[in-house]
């Protein structure tokens, strides 16, 4: 643990405490994400489904990034993460993402995975609200995963005719926001 990193943030006025909460949550938000978008993925067949399959993946890999960076500023704050895979996964900031009852309707998976960007939207820009001015570390990487998750609310809600975002899919490049906290 870095003593003084949680010193420094507790001084500043953040309850570390609830700040770590935030962040396991998140976390396993992000973990469990990642898991269930590979089932979605996989269900993602047919003329429409293979148009999202690229889109879905980036999102699946990015949220898996997401928990790698999560990690360590959950311990240099004092936090750690569940021994137990059930506990961590049932203390999800978000519901599960499971596939839909018809796994072939590309809109219920749709539908889905955008749902489960909004919860991520929610919990960073809560996370972000909370560090601003004061956890100068914390707030970086939850804006960064903000920035991120923000992209792929975007990328869903397009292809369910909620309008257009303005944002484009990346090529070629994974995480671009996150990836300084990667290395």
């Amino acid at each position: 643990m870095a003593k003084v990193a949680r010193e420094m943030v507790e001084r500043a006025g953040v309850n570390v405490d609830e700040l770590l909460e935030l962040l396991i949550k998140n976390a396993a938000a992000e973990l469990t994400t990642y898991y269930y978008y590979t089932i979605l993925r996989a269900n993602l067949i047919g003329l429409e489904g293979e148009g999202l399959k690229e889109i879905a993946e980036a999102a699946r890999i990015e949220d898996r990034n997401h928990f790698e960076a999560l990690v360590p500023r959950i311990y240099e704050l004092g936090g750690q993460l569940p021994k137990d895979m059930k506990e961590f996964h049932d203390m999800s900031a978000c519901p599960p993402a499971y596939l839909p009852e018809d796994p072939t309707d590309v809109k219920a998976i749709l539908k889905v995975l955008v749902e489960a960007e909004r919860c991520a939207v929610r919990g960073y820009t809560q996370i972000c609200n909370m560090t601003y001015g004061k956890d100068h570390r914390t707030y970086d990487l939850a804006l960064s995963i903000l920035h991120e998750e923000i992209e792929h609310e975007s990328w869903f809600s397009e292809f369910l005719g909620e309008g257009p975002s303005g944002h484009f899919m990346r090529t070629g490049e994974t995480s671009p926001f996150v990836k300084k906290f990667l290395k």
